[in-house]
């Protein structure tokens, strides 16, 4: 079974065993937290109330993310400052989704890597038809390269004439 939980601003699509990151949340290590506010639930292509539905999650540990460099310059005006932000995380595990038991968590486990074989196999149909589609969009910028270079002479042309004149 699924959910699909918003916690911190953002939607995660989350399952039993699924590990993701989120905005910080209160709580230390080995905690168990209910993510509540459960906005889609379902099992395969069947749809549950998702108001039924809760998510239980384990605190697996308190992270901060990568650093992200800020850095404002106004040119000519010798305006220049930089500063750094690390965001606070909380890494969770999700331990149920709903009334789910062991034995749905199995079904579930079966039947992810019988939908990711058919991905595979569209995939590198996509990759080719991307590859077959990006050579002919080269082709057509060369020329337009050329007739740019052509132009410019012929506009310099007429403003040496009235010079002479």
């Amino acid at each position: 079974m699924f959910a699909v939980v918003r916690t911190g601003g953002k939607q995660y699509r989350v399952a039993a065993g699924d590990k993701i990151a989120v905005e910080k949340l209160a709580g230390e290590a080995g905690d168990t937290v209910t993510l509540g506010d459960v906005l889609l639930a379902g099992e395969g292509e069947d749809i549950a109330d998702a108001s039924k539905v809760s998510v239980s999650a384990e605190i697996i540990a308190q992270a901060k993310g990568e650093k992200v460099v800020v850095f404002k310059k106004r040119r000519r005006h010798n305006y220049r400052r930089k500063a750094g932000h690390r965001q606070q995380l909380t890494l969770l595990r999700i331990t149920a989704v709903g009334d789910a038991k062991a034995a749905p968590k199995k079904d579930a486990a079966k039947e992810a890597p019988k939908k990711a074989a058919p991905a595979k196999k569209a995939a590198p149909a996509e990759a080719a038809a991307d590859t077959a589609e990006k050579k002919p969009a080269a082709k057509k910028a060369a020329p337009k390269k050329e007739g740019a270079a052509k132009k410019a002479p012929a506009k310099k042309a007429p403003a040496k004439s009235e010079a002479k004149k």
